[in-house]
Order: C-alpha cells, then sequence, then structure tokens
C-alpha cells in the first residue's frame, strides 16, 4: 500500500496543480510560497507547469502546509487526488 507521499509523488500533473491551488489559497506568489519550502523561484515554477516533481523532502513539506490549512488543505487534495483520499 503506497503511502499519501508516495501517491503524490507518482502524478507529476496533479502535482502541479495542487502546488498551484495551495499558493493561490494561500494568496502567496511563487517567489514567497518558494521561500516557505526552501526551493527556488523557478524551482517552484517548473513544478506549477509539470516539468519537474517536488523531492520526498519537499513534499513533506507540501504535505504540511497543506494539513496547516485544515479543511481547506484537505478539500484541495481531494479535488486533485480524489481516489487517494
Amino acid at each position: 500500500m503506497q503511502t499519501p507521499q508516495q501517491s503524490l509523488r507518482a502524478k507529476q500533473p496533479e502535482i502541479g496543480r495542487l502546488v498551484r491551488r495551495l499558493r493561490q489559497e494561500m494568496e502567496l506568489t511563487q517567489e514567497k510560497l518558494a521561500a516557505k519550502l526552501g526551493v527556488t523561484f523557478p524551482t517552484l515554477n517548473r513544478w506549477e507547469n509539470g516539468r519537474a516533481t517536488p523531492s520526498p523532502l519537499a513534499m513533506e513539506k507540501i504535505e504540511e502546509l497543506l494539513h496547516q490549512n485544515g479543511d481547506r488543505g484537505q478539500l484541495l487534495l481531494n479535488q486533485c487526488f480524489p481516489e487517494t483520499n
């Protein structure tokens, strides 16, 4: 059985959509979310545009932000990954 993190990593386009929607929900620029996650702006931009996948450490930080957003974070996760929740 896959962990939620493994399921998320397996679906690159949805991860980009999730990152973008999380950023918008938090009302942050790409630069500010990148700083919160400890990555550069170009890295976050590549994730959002489906040209790269977050590392395992970055995925942990994304999951933390989703959990910090409570029900809104869970709703985003359910919308982007309905079969894993």
